[in-house]
């Protein structure tokens, strides 16, 4: 049986990701990422469909990225390694640089992410590396918050 999720990842098979939702597109993987189930967080043309944080530039760029995380409290770090004061995040990019999926690191140490308008799955941070989201380009991390 062919599994959509090995195939457009070949790499979660052999990472051991657990499916932790069911298929839902109210929210999306940037939504996620800031803990948000509730709406689809995107800086498209679509102000209603699509939040962004009013602050942040609205375009598909690394640099709008960051700052909307930044307007969260989040700042570029080196490293993906669990920091237990910390809640990190992981921002993806195709070659292009171009933002296109973002995880949040859990209290383990592993990921959970948002798949489109898929499932959320925990997985290794890597494991969602390749031809669909391209390759991690930036982690942000801030303080744990007490509700983290």
């Amino acid at each position: 049986m062919v599994n959509p999720l090995e195939t457009a990842f070949p790499a979660l098979a052999k990472g051991g990701y657990l499916i932790t939702s069911p298929v839902n597109s109210d929210y999306n993987c940037i939504a996620w990422a800031f803990g948000d189930a509730s709406r689809w967080w995107w800086p498209g043309p679509d102000l209603v469909q699509e939040y962004w944080p009013p602050d942040a530039p609205r375009e598909t760029t690394l640099t709008a990225f960051q700052a909307a995380f930044g307007l969260l409290g989040y700042v570029p770090c080196e490293k993906d390694d669990l920091e237990p004061s910390f809640e990190k995040i992981a921002l993806f990019a195709d070659a292009s640089d171009v933002p296109k999926h973002a995880a949040r690191q859990l209290i383990t140490g592993r990921w959970t992410s948002k798949l489109g308008r898929m499932e959320d799955i925990e997985h290794d941070l890597r494991d969602l590396e390749g031809s669909v989201y391209g390759k991690v380009v930036l982690i942000l991390k801030r303080a744990a918050t007490a509700s983290a």
